[in-house]
């Protein structure tokens, strides 16, 4: 049976112990952040004692990323760049940028985690893994093991979002192709067949090869699509931040306002567990009304609630802020209030809030939320959502903690990644 894949017909060779790649198509160069100014860094709304840097700018429609114990970073790409899926960036000169950069892999995508010496890395309907060598570099480039494959992939909502747990689990998300999940006359199904294989969460094992979902646990249902998720240390459990439903004003006009179609349904945190069930397509969660609100194709009016069916949110968010990413912080460099929050990249935004694009967090002690979320980084975008003039600048969607505990966060519309780190006092 062939447990790998090879992504490079004229091959792709790390040298072991130089930093020297030689790709399908072109030897190292520069990357275009050679030319990067820290103007748009400067521009980030941060807390005090905070600072952001440009480390690297013009690489592509980036997604997630990770950086590896040397500050080197990989970052997955939902669009090829000169035919490569993920870029490794590297700063050889140590002067806090990303003076080299190399591709390989030939399928686009969104996860990409490092964990136990190893790099994990999804496509829209599987993942792979590479293996690092001492330096966390990729040692055989041309080949991936293939850990999943077969996963639904009709082009709308089809990231593979993944995360890792210490007992050798890996966990996908996969969402769902289509909204609501009804029948040609508009009505809700019960029973939906979407959540066999979308719209939900599924573990398989990192210590098998070719996995499909019938070798997988399903792990979570009830979830319309998950792109940010996490593995949290402390409670030992999965927490994800799902995109809400939308469309509720313009397929029900009689029961919704333009405000609630603005308000409803709120974004939503859930830590999980086997099993779980978070309800969708059935119910959505109001946060104005703290509960999971009957969805209207299943007979809803905007007010009928359904309760303890359906697992409730740990925290939620304004409608429409779409979360792309999350982490749970575990560095030192920041102030003790961060330690094991969670950020949450937002790739949205809120009209009745009039922000997005943004970075939040949420306070947590002894693994639950202990306070409301806050904005951390604002003004990705340069633009005041009240009264936007000009085109946005960035829209953060990827987010990662170095080894020195400094976040790093990637932004799809230009392809530039910022990392914020902290000067002020820690007391």
């Amino acid at each position: 049976m062939n447990n790998t894949v090879n992504y490079c017909g004229k091959g792709f060779t790390y040298l072991l112990g130089i930093l020297l790649f030689t790709s399908c198509q072109t030897a190292p160069q520069d990357t275009a952040s050679n030319n990067a100014t820290d103007s748009a860094a400067k521009e980030l709304v941060l807390p005090d004692g905070f600072s952001a840097s440009v480390v690297a700018d013009s690489l592509g429609a980036l997604r997630h990323l990770a950086v590896n114990k040397n500050g080197d970073i990989y970052v997955k790409l939902s669009k090829l760049k000169n035919g490569n899926g993920i870029l490794f960036l590297s700063d050889t000169d140590k002067d806090g940028k990303m003076d080299k950069t190399m591709g390989f892999t030939n399928y686009p995508g969104t996860g990409i985690r490092i964990q136990d010496n190893k790099l994990y890395s999804s496509s829209n309907s599987g993942v792979y893994r590479y293996q690092l060598n001492a330096q966390g570099q990729v040692i055989d480039t041309a080949k991936a093991e293939v850990l999943v494959e077969g996963l639904v992939d009709k082009g709308r909502d089809n990231a593979k979002s993944i995360a890792l747990d210490d007992e050798n689990n890996l966990y996908v998300a996969i969402g769902s192709y289509d909204e609501t999940c009804t029948d040609a006359a508009g009505n809700g199904l019960t029973n939906c067949k979407l959540l066999d294989s979308v719209g939900g969460i599924w573990q398989f094992s990192t210590n098998k090869l070719n996995q499909s979902y019938s070798n997988s646990l399903h792990y979570a249902k009830g979830l319309k699509n998950v792109v940010g998720l996490d593995w949290n240390n402390v409670t030992k459990s999965l927490f994800v931040a799902p995109h809400g439903r939308g469309g509720l004003k313009e397929k029900f006009p009689k029961l919704y306002t333009q405000e609630q179609e603005k308000t409803l349904p709120a974004e939503t945190l859930y830590e999980l567990s086997k099993g779980s069930d978070a309800g969708w397509p059935y119910v959505y969660y109001d946060p104005f009304l703290h509960k999971n609100i009957v969805a209207p194709e299943y007979g809803g009016d905007g007010k009928k609630s359904i309760d303890n069916k359906y697992l409730a949110p740990v925290a939620d968010f304004p409608a429409h802020l779409a979360p792309n990413d999350m982490l749970f912080y575990t560095g030192n460099m920041f102030p003790e209030k961060y330690k094991n929050g969670a950020f949450i990249v937002f790739h949205g935004q809120s009209q009745s809030l009039n922000k997005g694009y943004l970075v939040a967090f949420v306070p947590f002690l002894n693994g639950k939320p202990s306070g409301p979320w806050e904005i951390f980084a604002d003004n990705f975008a340069g633009v005041d959502f009240a009264n936007p003039k000009g085109p946005y600048k960035h829209r953060p969607m990827g987010i990662a903690q170095g080894h020195d505990g400094a976040l790093y966060v990637a932004d799809d519309l230009k392809g530039t990644i910022f990392k914020i780190t902290y000067q002020g006092d820690k007391k």
